[in-house]
């Protein structure tokens, strides 16, 4: 069997639950179960450990969770691809990286399926996987390429930055480690997840724990502001214009109706802006309204 430790400490939270999804959570359990079944498909698809790059396009929630885990238990390297890009995006990244197989959710596989045929890259839809017989799992080595994510772009073309599964495993023990995550976190979960925030910060850290992530197709400040004030959640994470907006938000709410939102935000016990610079004013104005003073971070 892999010896991937995402899949490894997982087993251990088996029944807890890892995404609080409704209207029912989903387990640890039933996510690895699911990533199993997509790892023996891949591999019944030809993909070749420490080699095959496969690109995940699907929305945060269960079937990226389990995409993304079941490539790594099929020995591929991860691609994950924005949401929101073009199809001459998606054709680079996909020619760039040399990826030989697409995994992609039923709401985009409509979109996709042609440039899989015009690049000769192979398709395989989530929640259609059949059974296999394929058996044992490979082995992974934690030296093995394990991701490649696409810089920005702001000089010629984005490049791919790859990065192993022991980089992986480093990044996320040291922010468990500053950050004191513990299984009894919670988090909301709405920035992308083609980009490290999302990705490392804010998914793999919690799972990482056995911590539970609440995900969002898309940012709503009101619906995300409600669970707030519900107690939902025990950590945030986002960027400079999703405070910036939560401020603009309760501004223009009686201060009757916000007071649940600001109880909700001075319970947390942390708070976390990144990925670009913070206005100190709105470092300011946040602390004023909620005593929580935003921890800043930066990371290459």
């Amino acid at each position: 069997m892999s010896v991937i430790p995402f899949i490894e400490r997982a087993r251990a939270h088996r029944n807890r639950p890892a995404l609080l999804t409704d209207p029912v959570p989903i387990s640890y359990g039933a996510l690895l179960d699911r990533s199993e079944s997509i790892a023996r498909l891949l591999i019944a698809k030809g993909v070749v450990p420490g080699e095959s790059v496969v690109a995940l396009l699907a929305p945060p929630g269960p079937g990226y969770v389990s995409g993304q885990w079941g490539i790594w238990q099929a020995g591929g390297i991860f691609l994950p691809l924005c949401l929101s890009a073009t199809i001459l995006e998606w054709e680079y990244a996909l020619s760039d990286s040399q990826a030989s197989h697409v995994l992609v959710d039923p709401a985009f596989a409509a979109r996709v399926a042609p440039l899989c045929e015009k690049m000769g890259i192979g398709l395989s839809v989530i929640g259609q996987e059949a059974e296999t017989s394929i058996s044992p799992m490979p082995e992974i080595s934690l030296s093995q390429r394990a991701m490649i994510l696409y810089t920005s772009g702001t000089t010629s073309k984005p490049k791919g930055v790859v990065t192993t599964h022991a980089n992986i495993q480093v990044q996320v023990e040291s922010l468990v480690e500053a950050w004191e995550w513990s299984p009894d976190d919670r988090i909301p979960l709405f920035l992308p997840l083609h980009l490290i925030h999302g990705i490392i910060n804010i998914l793999s850290c919690a799972l990482w724990t056995g911590a539970s992530v609440e995900p969002f197709d898309k940012f709503d400040a009101v619906v995300v502001l409600n669970r707030v004030a519900a107690g939902a959640y025990t950590v945030f994470m986002a960027v400079p214009t999703i405070y910036v907006k939560l401020l603009e938000t309760i501004r223009n709410t009686p201060e009757s109706a916000r007071q649940g939102w600001l109880e909700g935000f001075k319970a947390m016990r942390l708070m976390v802006s990144g990925s670009a610079a913070l206005p100190a004013k709105v470092f300011e104005e946040w602390k004023s309204l909620t005593g929580q003073s935003l921890l800043e971070r930066y990371g290459m």
